[in-house]
């Protein structure tokens, strides 16, 4: 099966400015290469090094902010096949910059593709979970849900995590964590790493989501898909 033609884009929510070791970006690795050695083009983007405004809409200089990175973030976003959003644990939950990405990401869910969906159709995503506290499967509901919500398509096995014993100690890239080492981390990363390829090809190759039942245009047009209900007529 070829993969040559597929694009993933790594966002990294860290709250690390580079060039500062992100262990976040230790486990990121692990999944990026797999796909790197299948052919699939891999982009990554740490979101704190650029300078994202907070809002809700797709470009936040419309809204009174001077400056607002995410644009060109968006572009890539939009090229990609494949979207993992990775980030740390803080307080058991996602990270002020994870929620941040997610809030840009629902600023361009409404625009339409050619066939009428929301733009988003035909795309997969995942994500990516550390830290040296609970709460990975906390903040994968939450980011996994938003993205599926958005229009992303889920695969099974969709988050892999690390986390070291409860309270604080080692993060995933120290000496002597075990995280580079721990089976059930790089075992679940693999899976996910392959499901997201898996269904990214099957999406491309049956031409997305088949669009009949879920064309916002064609609902605003007056097409109801088969939904009966006598007082909506």
């Amino acid at each position: 099966m070829r993969f040559d033609d597929l694009r993933a884009l790594f966002i990294n929510c860290t709250l690390k400015r580079s060039p500062e070791l992100s262990h976040t970006q230790g486990l990121i690795d692990v999944s990026a290469r797999i796909m790197e050695k299948h052919g699939v083009a891999v982009s990554h983007v740490r979101a704190v090094d650029h300078d994202i405004a907070t809002g809700v809409w797709p470009d936040m200089t419309a809204h009174g902010w001077a400056s607002d990175a995410w644009p060109g973030i968006q572009e890539q976003v939009m090229a990609a096949d494949i979207l993992v959003l990775a980030g740390p644990i803080w307080l058991g939950d996602n990270s002020s910059v994870t929620k941040r990405v997610i809030e840009r990401l629902y600023g361009s869910s409404g625009i339409l593709n050619p066939a009428g969906q929301y733009a988003y159709y035909g795309r997969v995503g995942g994500c990516l979970i550390t830290g040296n506290e609970d709460g990975v499967k906390h903040c994968a509901m939450n980011i996994l849900y938003s993205l599926q919500h958005l229009g992303y398509t889920i695969p099974p096995q969709a988050d892999a995590g690390w986390i070291g014993e409860a309270g604080p100690g080692p993060s995933y890239l120290d000496p002597d964590s075990g995280g580079p080492r721990n089976d059930f981390t790089n075992r679940n990363t693999t899976f996910m790493t392959w499901n997201l390829m898996h269904l990214a090809r099957m999406l491309k190759d049956g031409g997305g989501v088949p669009a009949y039942g879920n064309q916002r245009s064609a609902w605003d047009a007056g097409a109801r898909f088969d939904f009966e209900n006598p007082e909506y007529r």
